[in-house]
C-alpha cells in the first residue's frame, strides 16, 4: 500500500531538540523541512551537587513546542507517523495521572511540563564506584554506570527516598514526551532504552525484577518493554496542527538513530563527535552479546534494529573536551584582564593548529573519565619548550581525542571486522578542520562526512 504522506522525526538531544519532516519520493525518503533549537535547559543539581547533572523538563518541552511552531503548517497537517530518539541512558520522573498540561497555542493544541521531576542525564556522576559496586550484580551483557536510569533510581532509594514516592511513572525523556502524545498510563521503552538503563537482559527481552525486588528497587517505576520500530499508540488529539490519531513509534535511542540515518552498509563504520564521541560497527547478523559483561572493556554491545546489533566505543569525551578548553582560556584571559567571547575563540585556535603540524607532544583528554575506566583522568606529557604554542596545543587535543577512541576501538580490529570506509558526522567535526585533518592520518580507510541532521532524520527514516 502507499506509504506514509509525512513523517515527523524529533530528536531531544544533551543541548539542543531538532524536528525533521521526512516524505516520500520516487527516489526514497527526502528531508522536506528541520527545525533546531537550543534547549538551555541545564539546571542545579541540589541533591547531588557537584556530581549531579540534570536538566529543566519544562525548558526541554518548551524547545520542542518551539521548533514545531517554526515549521510549516500546511505539512505538519499530512503528518501520518512520528518518531522520537533522544538521550538515553538518562531518566525522569512523573505523576502519568499529571504529566503535562495541554492548552490552545497558534499552532493548535500543544502540551507543557506538569508534575513531572528534572531530567538525571547520562552526564550524571552521582553514582561513585564505591557506590554502583554496593549495588546488586546486573543479568545483563551491559556493565552498570553513573548515569544509567536504574542505577540513578537506586541513588535516590538510598539518599532520598521521600523523592521517589512523588511518582509513579518514570523513562527518558523520549519515553516521556511519547506518553504524553498517547496519553499513556503506563510507559513504553524500546529494548534499545532499557539496555541503557542497566538491569535489563537483550537475550530474553526483559527487566532483571528479582534481582531488583531483592534490593527494594520500586519495580512498579520500571516501564513496559516493546521493540524498536514498533508502534507505541495514535496521538490522543490533535498536536501543533498535526491530525489526532498519527501513529507514534515506540521512543529509539539518539545513537541508534544517528547510525540508521547513514549506515549504508555492513562494511561502514560510523564515527561520531558531537557533545561525546562514538566509533561503532554492526555486527554480523547471527552475532549475540555475551551473558556477562567484561567490566575492563571499552567495547559496548547496543541493540539496533530487527534483533541486530552494534559494537560501539562510546567514549566520553569528545566535542565537550574542546568546549572546556575554550572556557579554560576564556578564563584565563578574563584573570589577565581581557574579555574574550568563547565564540571568537574556536576560529582562533583552529586557524592556529591548521598552521601546525603534529608534534610529540602528547594529550590524554579524559576529563570527564570514560565509563570503563571512570577514575582515569586526563594527562599531558612529552612537553617541549618549542611546542607550548595555542596552535600546538589545539591539534594535540583534537589528536588525542581520536587516539583516545581508537584505544577503545582499534583500527586493526575494523580492519578485521571488514570496514571499507568511514562515515564521519557530528558537530564537533562539522566545525573543527583540524579534528577531520586527524580522522584522516588515523584511519586507512575513505572518510565520508554527513550532515548533523541525523538522529532527528533517523528516527523518521524507521517509521
Amino acid at each position: 500500500g502507499p506509504g506514509p504522506t509525512c513523517v515527523l522525526g524529533i530528536d531531544l538531544g544533551t543541548t539542543s531538540v531538532k524536528a525533521a519532516l521526512v516524505t516520500g519520493t520516487e527516489r526514497g525518503l527526502a528531508l522536506a523541512q528541520s527545525c533546531s533549537r537550543e534547549t538551555q535547559a541545564h539546571s542545579d543539581s541540589l541533591g547531588a551537587a557537584p556530581q549531579g547533572m540534570e536538566q529543566d523538563v519544562q525548558k526541554i518541552i518548551r524547545a520542542l513546542n518551539e521548533c514545531l511552531a517554526a515549521l510549516p503548517q500546511q505539512q505538519l497537517q499530512q503528518v501520518t507517523h512520528i518518531g522520537i530518539s533522544g538521550q538515553m541512558h538518562g531518566v525522569v520522573f512523573w505523576r502519568s495521572d499529571k504529566g503535562c498540561r495541554w492548552s490552545e497555542g497558534g499552532t493548535g493544541p500543544a502540551f507543557e511540563a506538569d508534575k513531572v521531576s528534572r531530567l538525571v542525564t547520562w552526564q550524571d556522576g552521582r553514582c561513585s564506584p564505591s557506590f554502583l559496586t554496593s549495588l546488586p550484580l546486573p543479568h545483563s551483557h551491559v556493565s552498570l554506570a553513573t548515569g544509567f536510569g536504574c542505577a540513578t533510581v537506586f541513588w535516590y532509594l538510598k539518599n532520598s527516598p521521600d523523592f521517589l514516592k512523588a511518582y509513579d511513572a518514570a523513562g527518558t525523556i523520549q519515553d516521556y514526551v511519547v506518553a504524553m502524545l498517547c496519553d499513556l498510563k503506563k510507559p513504553l521503552m524500546s529494548v534499545q532504552n532499557a539496555a541503557s538503563w542497566g538491569y535489563f537482559n537483550c537475550r530474553n527481552k526483559s527487566w532483571n525484577t528479582d534481582i531488583l525486588k531483592e534490593s527494594g528497587f520500586p519495580v512498579h517505576l520500571l516501564p513496559e518493554v516493546g521493540e524498536p520500530g514498533s508502534i507505541a499508540g495514535r496521538t490522543a488529539c490533535a498536536w501543533h496542527g498535526i491530525p489526532k490519531g498519527a501513529k507514534v513509534g515506540i521512543a529509539l535511542g539518539d545513537f541508534q538513530c544517528s547510525v540508521y540515518s547513514c549506515l549504508a552498509e555492513r562494511t561502514d563504520a560510523v564515527l561520531n563527535i558531537s557533545t561525546s564521541a562514538q566509533l561503532t560497527i554492526s555486527m554480523p547478523q547471527d552475532f549475540q552479546p555475551p551473558e556477562a559483561p567484561d567490566p575492563s572493556s571499552a567495547v559496548t554491545y547496543f541493540p539496533y534494529f530487527n534483533g541486530d546489533y552494534l559494537a560501539v566505543a562510546a567514549s566520553l569525551n569528545g566535542g565537550n573536551v574542546l568546549a572546556t578548553f575554550v572556557a579554560m582560556l576564556a578564563q584565563w584571559a578574563q584573570e589577565l584582564g581581557f574579555q574574550v567571547q568563547e565564540s571568537a575563540i574556536y576560529p582562533r585556535i583552529i586557524q592556529a593548529a591548521l598552521a601546525q603540524k603534529p608534534s610529540k607532544l602528547s594529550i590524554h583528554p579524559t576529563i570527564f573519565g570514560e565509563r570503563h575506566l571512570p577514575e582515569l583522568l586526563a594527562s599531558v606529557s612529552s612537553i617541549g619548550a618549542s611546542e607550548l604554542s595555542l596552535g600546538h596545543v589545539t591539534r594535540a587535543l583534537c589528536q588525542g581525542l581520536l587516539h583516545n577512541l581508537c584505544s577503545m576501538l582499534p583500527v586493526q580490529h575494523l580492519q578485521q571486522l571488514g570496514v571499507s570506509r568511514v562515515l564521519a558526522t557530528g558537530s564537533a567535526l562539522a566545525r573543527n578542520q583540524v579534528l577531520r585533518q586527524e580522522v584522516e592520518s588515523i584511519f586507512p580507510f575513505p572518510v565520508v562526512y554527513g550532515k548533523d541532521v541525523d538522529a532527528a532524520v533517523g528516527a523518521a527514516m524507521v517509521m
